[in-house]
């Protein structure tokens, strides 16, 4: 009769610390990742922001259902729960009481994501319509050009979050591309004061239109 073969326990499961389903020891359930909480008419703003947060924690893919949950046999369940737990605190700590109200009792990150775009995202065209608005109106006034230069980086900026590029490839997208930076830099050269006549036409000259960067460098020169 053989030799009886000993009791052996199964190598503990683990996940690599690279792995989107661990967890770094500073993250915590009462992490804020933003500066500035959903309030409803900020969606687009607190979501790109929450997006890069996420990123960098490498938990996007608990929003955008890319990471599924597994099955009730698989050892990665544990800390699929953990992490989903992880990024629903992140999400409700991140939006204004009132709305996390409402959405406290959801069981994925992903649902609560999905729930939020649909509530808040209807109110996109008010914020774009408001940004345009801003931009049409905005001067050079009292500020240094650099100061009003980078008041309306941000509303482009902003403006192109909400804005879906076409795809293409037949040159299309470069066209887009081109005719965008020419708005800007219209735009950028009208708000200018008149002390700055002589370069806006100098500026208005050239041929092609040198890019919102360029165009900024030479105001300042």
């Amino acid at each position: 009769m053989g030799e009886a073969i000993p009791n052996q326990t199964p190598k503990e499961f683990s996940v690599s610390p690279s792995d989107a389903l661990s967890l770094h020891p500073s993250d915590h359930p009462s992490l804020i990742l933003v500066a500035k909480l959903l309030e409803g008419d900020n969606y687009g703003q607190w979501s790109r922001s929450m997006k890069i947060a996420l990123s960098a924690k490498n938990k996007l893919g608990f929003i955008d259902g890319t990471i599924k949950m597994p099955t009730g046999e698989d050892p990665c369940l544990p800390f699929w729960t953990r992490c989903n737990h992880m990024v629903l605190s992140w999400i409700l700590n991140s939006v204004h009481v009132n709305i996390s109200g409402s959405v406290i009792y959801a069981e994925t990150a992903v649902d609560v994501w999905n729930d939020l775009h649909d509530r808040f995202s209807q109110e996109n065209d008010t914020r774009i319509y408001q940004i345009r608005q801003e931009i049409s109106e905005l001067r050079q006034g009292l500020e240094l050009v650099s100061i009003y230069y980078t008041k309306l980086k941000a509303l482009w900026d902003e403006l192109s979050s909400y804005r879906t590029p076409p795809c293409c490839t037949c040159g299309g997208m470069k066209h887009f591309s081109d005719e965008l930076e020419k708005e800007k830099v219209m735009q950028f050269l009208m708000g200018l004061n008149d002390s700055f006549a002589a370069v806006r036409g100098s500026i208005l000259m050239m041929n092609p239109l040198p890019y919102t960067r360029k165009t900024h460098a030479l105001v300042l020169q």
